[in-house]
């Protein structure tokens, strides 16, 4: 895996008028995923935790499908620190095929730091399977449920950066507004990865810039969702912890047509859509400019 490193980073809390009333220097370790060509992919850890999942009915902006809310025990794993860019993606794309082709520029949006877009999700599990058998580790898409854990980092309000956002810390339409926040900018595309300050995991670009895939297809509400932060999928019932992309059960993945859950809203969106609780759902045959992802890791500790 080499060797885990420590970086320093800040965040920032806001108040409903977007002004910061808060900013704390945080650590968190990582280790450097090698990709080759002087690419590189950093894993953040993420520690264990426990948190409640989706929103009540007094967020703002909420919907019945982010309900019930309820209490998930994540255990720790790592997470991409930025959405998968293009710079990764034309690498791993120009790696040997499992079962997919991968167009190594699929991006309306170009440059190398740039999140790719224009991904499927077949897309996206065949990128997470070719890291898997290029490097031996096992790679995926996140469960819904480690997603919304990872994005909120502690917090319980809408948003990482506290009661509202401004366009200063993400990439959506500001034209639009939250709460008491003025207006901002609407950039009408997506940005470098890492230009917008983390949250409290040091984790990049989860509100706005591109719509995140995850691993789970949709349900419609979480009525007897898992609570072990789990995908959420007909193998459940199997002690079947998280999805394992090898080449044995790939098959199986892309041929499923069941809608898929995304996340975290897109440079597109308005605000409401990039709370840490909103989800969605699209055919795992979708591509736009609007959709991306980040890939998570298993401790090596754990046995798969």
């Amino acid at each position: 895996m080499g060797v885990s490193i420590t970086f320093s980073f800040e965040t920032v809390t806001v108040n409903k008028k977007g002004e910061i009333i808060k900013r704390e220097t945080k650590q968190a370790r990582y280790f450097i995923e090698d990709l080759g060509d002087g690419v590189t992919l950093d894993m953040v850890y993420i520690p264990g935790g426990t948190f409640l999942m989706g929103s009540l009915k007094t967020e703002k902006g909420s919907y019945d499908y982010e309900r019930p809310q309820h209490r998930v025990t994540v255990p720790p794993f790592f997470m991409a620190k930025y959405p998968i860019t293009q710079a990764q993606w034309k690498v791993v794309a120009n790696w040997p095929k499992i079962q997919r082709d991968l167009k190594p520029d699929p991006s309306d949006f170009k440059g190398d730091n740039r999140p790719v877009e224009n991904v499927q999700w077949y897309d996206a599990v065949e990128f997470c399977t070719r890291l898997l058998q290029h490097t031996g580790r096992p790679y995926c898409l996140p469960s819904e449920a480690q997603w919304e854990y990872a994005c909120r980092a502690g917090t319980t309000t809408p948003f990482y950066f506290g009661e509202t956002i401004t366009s200063d810390l993400a990439n959506y339409d500001g034209n639009y507004t939250y709460a008491d926040e003025p207006k901002g900018k609407y950039r009408e595309e997506t940005t470098p990865v890492g230009e917008f300050p983390p949250n409290a995991f040091g984790l990049y670009d989860l509100h706005g810039n591109v719509w995140e895939w995850c691993a789970d297809p949709w349900h419609g509400n979480y009525e007897g969702a898992p609570t072990q932060g789990e995908v959420w999928d007909e193998q459940n019932n199997n002690d079947n912890r998280y999805q394992i992309y090898n080449v044995e059960n790939l098959t199986k993945l892309l041929s499923s047509n069941q809608n898929r859950v995304i996340r975290g809203g897109s440079w597109y969106d308005n605000p409401w859509y990039c709370r840490g609780a909103y989800r969605n759902r699209l055919g795992p045959d979708s591509r736009n400019r609007y959709f991306g992802f980040r890939v998570v890791s298993l401790p090596p500790a754990w046995t798969l």
